[in-house]
């Protein structure tokens, strides 16, 4: 029996910085008292948001996902050619989801990436009831396991190595980091429950949640010539100016949308990071901005209608 309402969660990219999003869902999963694939019948995610929306909706609590990323994150960035760290994030990527697929999620998930050749987005799916059309020749996650789904989310060139796919249905495709076409995945998801699911705007709640916003911390020079920070700095706007259009043209879009939006901005010198980070001190205080967030906007949530 269809519900009457459907609870969104859609989570941000931004590498490293995603210890924000789970300072900010560890606290929500306190306050519901349970998983929190239990209360998100659609959980969107892309490039390090869909890691924490494909663990969450696997099952896992928010402090096992935490351990994890605790643990993946320095081994990744410490990386110091893109190779390695595709490398790196493939085992991890084995590791965690081994042959599991799309079948195995709990909710519904959509995990967004780019299709590099066509310069379009390349999201897979659960199930067929969120397909636009062609449903006869739907496969969930275009036939691929979970792993595959993520790493090709998460593949931000050129920091990462582009994603070979190949796929049952639409042949071999080659995959990029999602965060270059939808880093805030909240517009995918809000079609997919209005045009495939069929709920009315008045019967969707989302919770959006980004990475944080900070002062970006320089690093060493690359081939003595080009900064290496300035090739992470322009990536990274260009993953906030994504995420910043979203949230415009959502607000614009949808007036009367409830959803509450949560990506504070840190100007203070000491908070200072990029999405490269791999410094367990810093990361655990990106971690607990996500804990002060929660709180700021606990009201917020309580009126959303998601608990």
């Amino acid at each position: 029996m269809k519900k009457e309402t459907i609870n969104i969660l859609s989570l941000d990219g931004g590498g490293s910085k995603g210890v924000y999003t789970l300072g900010v869902l560890s606290e929500l999963e306190k306050a519901f008292g349970c998983k929190l694939y239990e209360r998100f019948d659609l959980i969107y995610g892309t490039s390090t948001g869909s890691i924490i929306a494909s663990l969450l909706a696997l099952g896992l609590g928010v402090d096992e996902i935490k351990k994890h990323y605790f643990e993946i994150i320095p081994a990744i960035m410490t990386c110091s050619r893109s190779s390695n760290k595709t490398k790196t994030l493939e085992t991890f990527a084995e590791k965690m989801y081994m042959d599991k697929g799309f079948s195995d999620f709990k909710t519904n998930v959509g995990i967004v990436a780019m299709n590099y050749e066509t310069q379009k987005p390349l999201i897979f799916k659960t199930n067929s009831a969120m397909a636009h059309g062609v449903k006869s020749s739907f496969e969930p996650a275009f036939g691929l396991k979970i792993k595959d789904a993520v790493i090709a989310s998460c593949s931000a060139t050129p920091i990462f190595k582009e994603k070979i796919l190949h796929t049952n249905n639409k042949g071999t495709l080659v995959a990029i980091d999602g965060g270059f076409i939808a880093n805030n995945p909240t517009l995918f998801a809000i079609i997919d429950s209005e045009k495939a699911l069929g709920y009315s705007i008045e019967n969707t709640r989302v919770l959006s949640i980004g990475v944080g916003n900070y002062i970006e911390k320089p690093l060493l020079k690359f081939h003595g010539i080009i900064s290496l920070f300035k090739i992470f700095k322009i990536v990274s706007r260009i993953l906030n100016a994504s995420s910043n259009t979203t949230e415009v043209l959502a607000n614009l879009l949808f007036p009367n949308l409830r959803m509450v939006r949560i990506n504070d901005t840190f100007n203070e010198p000491e908070f200072g990071t990029n999405m490269v980070e791999k410094d367990i001190k810093k990361l655990e205080k990106m971690f607990q901005l996500g804990v002060q967030s929660y709180a700021k906007y606990e009201k917020e949530l309580l009126k959303l209608g998601i608990f």
